[in-house]
């Protein structure tokens, strides 16, 4: 592990409010195109909460030459930034993840975004992009949860009940304890304040101006997809040498699809993150996979390894 001044503790970020039945939420694309097919459906899930979306311009435009974005950064970033400033908004939610996000992040005004005030952000995979600016350039709490245009929100009732007691009544998901086959890495109790997302996406943050400068004091939550073993050793290396993992306080490991076979990812994930001598929790079950949990991002919490527990100290949104 790197040495030098240790960093500052992780801040803790403001919660926004709950979200109650007639709220309007917005949907948008940050990173990859939509399916029509499942964006219907998932905004029909959304109805049936009694709340009102309403769809970004942008959507369903599609790039054209990319045709692995949802549109233009430009488009992507307005519409993202038009449904935060409107005061109607009660919450954001991506419509799904892809690639995309890190093209984007720096063409919203962050100052407008603040002026607008807190409000519900959902997403995962490149969204973590946006959750760490977030986090960094707003200082707000976040949700790393499924999306309304992914087969995980409309195919596994688990998934979204989740999403929608942690949305609607936060102070019954409190507790959130792992899927079956949640175990210690490495066994212990640690608090700090919850980040992470994506592996990949925080490894690419780095040194970008909405990138954390460590994550010294965290609850580190960590899921990936599509990365072979070596690679997921060529990203936790480079966290490791740069010395953003220095002083986190505990790691909670999600799901890795398309990872390769679990033991080798296992014992890649043992290999780099146990010499830190922290708790580490292991298929925790967020991120890519089937009935994922909703994980609030920015929240003061307490990990208990052993017994396969995230513990909020209090509720992920007021």
């Amino acid at each position: 592990m790197r040495t030098g001044s240790p960093a500052a503790p992780i801040p803790e970020p403001t919660r926004p409010r709950r979200l109650v039945p007639g709220d309007r939420v917005a949907v948008v694309a940050p990173s990859g195109p939509v399916p029509e097919d499942r964006l219907k459906a998932g905004l029909d899930v959304l109805r049936g909460w009694n709340l009102d979306p309403i769809v970004a311009p942008h959507v369903l435009t599609g790039h054209g030459r990319l045709t692995y974005l949802a549109a233009s950064d430009r488009q992507r970033a307005d519409d993202l930034e038009r449904a935060w400033c409107d005061p109607s908004v009660a919450a954001v939610f991506c419509a799904r993840g892809g690639f995309g996000a890190h093209r984007m992040v720096d063409l919203l005004d962050w100052g407008a975004l603040r002026a607008a005030g807190p409000k519900v952000f959902v997403g995962y995979s490149d969204i973590t992009a946006l959750h760490e600016a977030f986090a960094v350039r707003l200082g707000l709490a976040t949700l790393h949860g499924p999306m309304p245009a992914t087969a995980d929100f409309l195919d596994t009732a688990r998934a979204r009940d989740h999403l929608r007691a942690t949305l609607f009544a936060p102070e019954s998901t409190r507790t959130i304890t792992g899927l079956p086959g949640v175990a210690p890495l490495v066994p212990g109790r640690a608090r700090g304040v919850t980040l992470g997302g994506c592996l990949a996406l925080l490894a690419a943050d780095l040194a970008t101006p909405t990138g954390r400068p460590s994550a010294h004091g965290g609850l580190l939550c960590i899921e990936d997809t599509g990365e072979e073993p070596y690679r997921l050793d060529r990203i936790l290396t480079q966290l490791l040498r740069s010395g953003w993992l220095d002083g986190v306080a505990g790691v909670l490991l999600g799901s890795w699809a398309e990872c390769g076979p679990y033991e080798e990812v296992r014992a890649v994930l043992a290999d780099r993150l146990g010499p830190l001598g922290v708790p580490v929790v292991e298929q925790f079950g967020f991120g890519h996979c089937t009935g994922a949990l909703t994980v609030p991002l920015g929240v003061r919490a307490e990990l208990d390894a052993d017994a396969g527990e995230l513990r909020l100290l209090e509720p992920a949104l007021t």
